[in-house]
């Protein structure tokens, strides 16, 4: 994939901000603490969807717009927030989307896209089936599939860490949890736009349950993996994306793993030390980094976590945040 340059990132920051404004950026004195170093904390959970994801959807729906000036409609397949981006962006455009999810879906992620005026149809197992039952419908009723990974996608989630690195142009390393892979790349994106290099390192971070991206990391080619987490739903991908695994196979310098119980103790720790809300997949970094804490790519470093999603059922994060 073409590695965007610093303009093209500052185009698609335009179009972010023609929606909504720059999120924050604090470094919390209790995550510190249980740290053990100065960690710098991204809140994309200040979106206006709650979730990182919304970035790309407009960046792609603005471009597709350009591109397909009479389209009716748009179809994909998620487990809540690339849907809720992409509803997002079609509603802005008066556009229709339709979104298919796995059954079993967060129940709170399913009224979020309804609420934003999206068909919600329910298919499938898990994401792999619903997004092979996407395709179909797409050739079926003439909608445009939009892809769990693009280069627009990944221009809009740049703007993201492109924030967070001009903020913070010291940071040491970055643990970034991987879905399909937009978000990594959107941080390997802004780093080599601002020339930061090798420098800067970029941990991505998935589910023990859902391993494939960390085995295909270590292969060095694709491999597929059954997905058994119940906690970071966002992250659970059973087949990579092979535009993603390109980018991260050449720039991204490990991929680790973290248990649904390290999750949820991030989740916890989240809460308790900063009073906001993550999901699953959103506290994953702050997961890996308390994996991390005696690892010499984090004790002692500035480091960088993006609080990436609050879209968490009220059910699920009262049992997690009890212990249970």
């Amino acid at each position: 994939m073409h590695l965007p340059t610093l303009a093209e990132l500052d185009t698609a920051a335009a179009t972010v901000y023609e929606a909504m404004p720059a999120t924050p950026q604090f470094s919390w004195p209790l995550l510190n603490a249980a740290l053990g170093t100065q960690a710098w904390i991204k809140h994309e959970n200040h979106t206006p969807t709650g979730a990182f994801k919304v970035r790309g959807g407009l960046v792609y729906v603005q471009a597709l717009r350009q591109r397909e000036p009479g389209l009716g409609g748009i179809i994909l397949a998620t487990r809540g927030n690339h849907g809720q981006s992409l509803a997002y962006a079609a509603a802005r455009h008066g556009m229709g989307a339709t979104i298919v999810v796995p059954y079993g879906n967060s129940v709170e992620k399913n009224a979020a896209m309804r609420g934003l005026g999206a068909q919600l149809i329910e298919h499938g197992d898990d994401f792999q089936s619903a997004r092979e039952h996407a395709h179909m419908l797409a050739a079926r009723d003439g909608l445009h599939m939009v892809p769990s990974f693009h280069p627009d996608l990944v221009n809009g989630v740049a703007t993201a860490w492109l924030e967070l690195l001009r903020a913070q142009p010291d940071l040491e390393t970055l643990l970034v949890p991987i879905g399909q892979g937009s978000g990594i790349c959107g941080a390997i994106a802004a780093r080599q736009a601002l020339g930061l290099g090798r420098s800067l390192r970029i941990i991505g971070v998935v589910s023990k349950h859902a391993p494939a991206y960390q085995l295909s990391f270590r292969a060095k080619a694709s491999v597929s993996a059954d997905v058994s987490t119940v906690v970071a739903d966002g992250i659970a991908c059973r087949v990579p994306d092979a535009l993603s695994l390109d980018m991260i196979f050449e720039f991204a310098d490990d991929v680790v793993s973290v248990t649904d119980d390290d999750v949820a103790s991030a989740m916890r720790l989240y809460y308790r030390a900063t009073h906001n809300l993550a999901e699953g997949a959103g506290a994953a970094g702050l997961a890996a980094a308390m994996r991390l804490k005696d690892d010499p790519r984090v004790r002692g470093r500035k480091i960088g976590l993006q609080l990436s999603g609050a879209n968490v059922d009220a059910s699920l994060f009262r049992r997690l945040l009890a212990g249970d």
